[in-house]
């Protein structure tokens, strides 16, 4: 008895070699995403991106708030000067209108609300916070190397010195950015 699966001839039945099939394979290489594709997809793996990418609406600065942050909770904003976006100010929003309760008409993505600010507004915050505040550590930083640079010992000797450049360094003006 014989099987006719099994055929010792390989060019009887157009049955062709392993070979043959490696060689009509395409190159693994081929098929692998160009260095610039992987960094783009590794980018895009660990970037959470579960909120839909609102469209600017001119004069405003645009942010989801969580309706859960017991730190930074929506009433605090709301005395910043946030407002909350209306579904009818985002035209493709549509079907994330909030359609009953205290955020009804309102954009809404699970617990995330979309709110407002106007340009003018944000930009003195982010100033104040970004801009003003660390200026102030950093001349409180600067009064404190001062003191230290003048502290002395029992014998006069000097307690500390400052290396290289030291704190002058941080001496060069930078000019008020524009925040986005």
């Amino acid at each position: 008895m014989s099987d006719e699966r099994l055929k010792k001839d390989l060019t009887a039945g157009g049955r062709e070699s392993r070979d043959t099939q490696d060689s009509k394979r395409t190159a693994a290489d081929e098929e692998l995403a160009s260095a610039q594709e992987r960094r783009r997809m590794f980018r895009s793996e660990w970037v959470q991106e579960a909120l839909p990418k609102p469209p600017e609406i001119p004069g405003y600065h645009l942010c989801w708030l969580s309706t859960t942050n017991q730190y930074d909770p929506i009433h605090k904003r709301l005395r910043m000067g946030y407002e909350p976006v209306k579904a009818s100010e985002v035209p493709g929003f549509e079907n994330l209108k909030v359609k009953a309760g205290e955020n009804a008409g309102f954009i809404s993505c699970n617990e995330m609300v979309l709110y407002k600010m106007p340009m003018d507004i944000y930009q003195d915050i982010m100033t104040e916070l970004h801009y003003n505040a660390p200026r102030e550590e950093s001349e409180k930083i600067r009064v404190q190397v001062e003191q230290l640079q003048s502290a002395r010992d029992n014998n006069g000797k000097r307690l500390g010195s400052i290396e290289g450049d030291g704190y002058n360094a941080l001496d060069v003006s930078v000019p008020v950015p524009t925040f986005t």
